[in-house]
């Protein structure tokens, strides 16, 4: 079996590749404009409110979990001594 091989110069491949990226960037603006729903400014703050409480539980739990076994440790190493 002969295997033949197409050379195609590097400048063109450049070419070929920069217009694949030029024209995912058109895709990508069409779809951030055209086809992709934002939420509203009161959606916006909804959600910003909600996070920004669930991160406070969840570092008031590990600021729990981490005091509690602080002081495990603590009251162990003290009762070796």
């Amino acid at each position: 079996m002969i295997r033949v091989r197409i050379l195609v110069p590097v400048h063109k491949l450049s070419i070929i590749k920069m217009a694949k990226v030029t024209e995912y960037i058109k895709e990508s603006y069409e779809e951030l404009t055209e086809k992709v729903t934002w939420p509203t400014w009161s959606e916006l703050q909804n959600s910003a409110i909600l996070v920004l409480v669930a991160a406070i539980i969840i570092a008031l739990i590990i600021l729990a979990m981490d005091s509690s076994f602080g002081n495990l440790l603590h009251y162990f190493y003290k009762s070796l001594a």
